[in-house]
C-alpha cells in the first residue's frame, strides 16, 4: 500500500509536465505559423499530401485557437493584415490558393482540401465561414486573378453546402459595390456554383437565408434596375441568374399588388378606382390578365372572415362574390383568363375543405354575372380541369353542363330555323 502511495505523485507529475510543454507549443502563434508553412512547403502542389498533412497536424496543433491563421495561410500563403495585404513579419509559403492555377479543376481540388479538413475538425466550420466573409471584404486588396480563384472556390463551397449563402452579405459592402468589384466577383462565383449544381439549388440556398430578393444590391443605387441587372448577367453568360432575379422581382411586385388590393377592398374603395389602379399596375409591371385574375381572386377571397360551417359558408360566399363580380369581370375579357379563374376556384374549394360543396354554386353565380362564359365552363369540364377534387367537382357540375349543352343545341336549332 505504502509503495503505491509514493508512486502516485511522481506519475501525475510527469504527465502534467508533458501536458504543460505541449500547451506551450500549441499556444504560440509564431510557432503555429512556422509549422503550417513548413508543412505546406514540404508537400508542395500535391493537394492529396496537403490534406493528409493538415489532418495529422490537427492532433498536434491548436486549430481551434488559430483557425484564422490556418485559413489565411491556406488561402494567401501567410497572415493577412486588415485590407488584404500580407503581413511582412511572418514566414510565408508559395503553396496556397492564391498562387495555384486559375482554373475550375484546381479550385475543385482546393475545395476538397477544405472539405476534408472541416469534416475532420467539425469545430472549424464557423471559423471557416467567418474567414470567407472576411476575405470577401478584403477583395480590393487582392489581384484580379486572386479574386477570380476565390470566387470560383466560394461558388464550389456554396454548391456543396460547406458554407451558408449568408456570407454573400459581405459583397453588399458599399466600397466593393461602388467600384464594381462585387458584381464582377458575383459573376465568377455564380458561374462556378451553377456549374457544380444548377440554378434551382442556387435559388433554394438564397431563399433559405433571405438573399433571393437582394441580388440587385450588387450594383450601386443608380444602377439597381431589373434591366441593368439582366443585361449585366446575361452578357456575362448567366442568363439563368438574370431570369431568376426578374422572376423574384415580379413575385415581389405581385405580393405588393395583392397587399394593396386587399387594403383598397377593406377600405371599400369604389370598384372603378380599384380597376383603374390594377390596370395601371398591369401596364407598369407587365403582368398578364391571366396572372392578374389569379391575384384578384385571391384578394377577393382573403378580404373576408369565412364561416367555419359548411352550410353557412356557401351562402356567405355567394353573397360576397355577387358583390365582387364586377371586379372579377373586369379581368376576364379573354377566354384564357376565364379558364384560369375556373382553375383558381377549383383549387380554392379543394384547399379549403368547407368550400367543397360550394363549387357548383360559385360557378353558376359567375356564369349568371357574365364573368364566366359557357365555352370556358365546357372546356374546363371536358379537358382543362386539374386533378384536385376532380371527381367531386365534375359530379357537381354534371347537371349544369348538360343544361348548358342543351341550351346551346336549342339556340343552334333556333338559328337554323331562322335561316
Amino acid at each position: 500500500m505504502n509503495n503505491q502511495k509514493q508512486q502516485k505523485p511522481t506519475l501525475t507529475g510527469q504527465r502534467f509536465k508533458t501536458r504543460k510543454r505541449d500547451e506551450k507549443e500549441r499556444f504560440d502563434p509564431t510557432q503555429f505559423q512556422e509549422s503550417i508553412v513548413q508543412g505546406l512547403n514540404q508537400t508542395g502542389t500535391d493537394l492529396e499530401a496537403v490534406a493528409k498533412f493538415l489532418d495529422a497536424s490537427g492532433a498536434k496543433l491548436d486549430y481551434r485557437r488559430y483557425a484564422e491563421t490556418l485559413f489565411d495561410i491556406l488561402v494567401a500563403g501567410g497572415m493577412l493584415a486588415p485590407g488584404g495585404t500580407l503581413s511582412d513579419d511572418m514566414t510565408r509559403t508559395e503553396y496556397c490558393l492564391f498562387t495555384a492555377q486559375e482554373d475550375l479543376e484546381t479550385m475543385q481540388a482546393y475545395a476538397q482540401v477544405f472539405n476534408k479538413l472541416i469534416r475532420r475538425y467539425k469545430y472549424l466550420e464557423k471559423g471557416f465561414e467567418e474567414e470567407i466573409k472576411k476575405l470577401l471584404l478584403f477583395l480590393k486588396g487582392f489581384t484580379e486573378s486572386e479574386r477570380n480563384k476565390l470566387a470560383m472556390l466560394t461558388g464550389i463551397l456554396l454548391a456543396n453546402g460547406n458554407i451558408s449563402a449568408s456570407i454573400l452579405n459581405s459583397l453588399f459592402n458599399e466600397n466593393l459595390v461602388k467600384e464594381g468589384v462585387s458584381a464582377a466577383f458575383a459573376v465568377k462565383l455564380f458561374k462556378s456554383w451553377i456549374n457544380e449544381k444548377d440554378i434551382n439549388s442556387v435559388a433554394a440556398s438564397l431563399r433559405k437565408v433571405g438573399m433571393d430578393n437582394r441580388l440587385m444590391e450588387l450594383f450601386p443605387a443608380n444602377k439597381r434596375s431589373c434591366e441593368h441587372f439582366s443585361k449585366y448577367f446575361t452578357d456575362a453568360g448567366l442568363k439563368e441568374l438574370s431570369d431568376f432575379a426578374r422572376n423574384q422581382q415580379s413575385i415581389g411586385a405581385r405580393k405588393e399588388l395583392q397587399k394593396e388590393l386587399q387594403e383598397q377592398m377593406s377600405r371599400g374603395d369604389p370598384f372603378k378606382d380599384i380597376i383603374a389602379y390594377v390596370k395601371e399596375e398591369m401596364k407598369k409591371t407587365n403582368i398578364s390578365e391571366q396572372t392578374m385574375i389569379g391575384i384578384v381572386w385571391t384578394s377577393v377571397m382573403s378580404s373576408v372572415e369565412w364561416n367555419k360551417k359548411e352550410e353557412l359558408v356557401t351562402e356567405q360566399a355567394i353573397k360576397h362574390l355577387k358583390q365582387y363580380s364586377p371586379l372579377l369581370k373586369a379581368f376576364t375579357s379573354q377566354g384564357l383568363s376565364e379558364l384560369t379563374l375556373l382553375l383558381k376556384i377549383q383549387e380554392y374549394c379543394y384547399d379549403n375543405i368547407h368550400f367543397m360543396k360550394a363549387f357548383q354554386k360559385i360557378v353558376v353565380l359567375l356564369y349568371k354575372a357574365d364573368v364566366l362564359s359557357e365555352e370556358a365552363i365546357l372546356k374546363w369540364y371536358t379537358e382543362a380541369h386539374i386533378a384536385k377534387g376532380k371527381s367531386v367537382f365534375l359530379e357537381q357540375m354534371k347537371k349544369f353542363v348538360e343544361w348548358l349543352k342543351n341550351a346551346e343545341e336549342e339556340s343552334e336549332s333556333e338559328e337554323e330555323e331562322g335561316d
